[in-house]
């Protein structure tokens, strides 16, 4: 039974295609073709290269019967699809941060927030009690504060020397994030077998790579 696989252009995409390439599959894939379909035949294996925001739709319609996405993606989408093993590329922190010493949380005001993640933005706020307004950015969301478009923004860390780069802080860390494999969910109904099986080579390729 053949299987799909979406795995996002860029940098995780390329950590990715090296664990897959490590665990013996996916030696089709050229990162510097043009080509965006790739088959293993050998081991009727598909793989689909999409920008980062797609793999979840793809997953999630079917097109791809698993997929790699960061959580952060995950979570923003809400997509219908199951989370089966968290990976160890792709490590960061979705945090909220602002101008150095400027901490404004809980006062009567509806406190504004920049961030390329409106919807989970909103979800965390809500269960902490802060009244918010988003305001969607999809680039240099460190601006917002210094410039007064917003009072905090919502953001993924992983080093914090942009932040600081920018009079910036961490006011406090909300998730953890990492890169995830996703499954179709009628996938994973029919294909349990496969999906396990690629899933347990690149656990197990993931935990030689820690040991060396």
């Amino acid at each position: 039974m053949s299987l799909t696989i979406a795995i996002p252009k860029g940098r995780l995409g390329t950590q990715a295609i090296e664990i897959f390439k490590r665990a013996g599959l996916g030696e089709c894939i050229d990162e510097k073709s043009r080509k965006l379909v790739f088959e293993d035949k050998k081991r009727n294996l598909k793989f689909i290269l999409l920008k980062n925001s797609d793999v979840i739709t793809y997953v999630e319609n079917g097109v791809a019967d698993i997929g790699i996405s960061g959580k952060d993606m995950v979570m923003e989408s809400g997509g219908d699809v199951f989370e089966l093993y968290k990976m160890n590329i792709g490590k960061c922190k979705m945090s909220v941060a602002g101008i150095k010493g400027k901490k404004i949380f809980k006062d009567d005001t509806i406190l504004k927030v920049a961030t390329k993640f409106p919807e989970t933005a909103k979800k965390y706020f809500r269960g902490r009690g802060q009244r918010i307004k988003t305001i969607k950015l999809n680039g240099s969301i460190e601006l917002a504060p210094i410039l007064g478009l917003s009072d905090v923004i919502v953001d993924l860390v992983e080093t914090g020397n942009t932040l600081k780069a920018n009079g910036l802080e961490v006011f406090e860390d909300m998730y953890q994030i990492s890169a995830m494999i996703i499954s179709n969910k009628i996938s994973y109904k029919f294909k349990r077998k496969e999906i396990k099986e690629i899933i347990e080579l690149i656990r197990r390729e993931e935990e030689n790579g820690k040991d060396n």
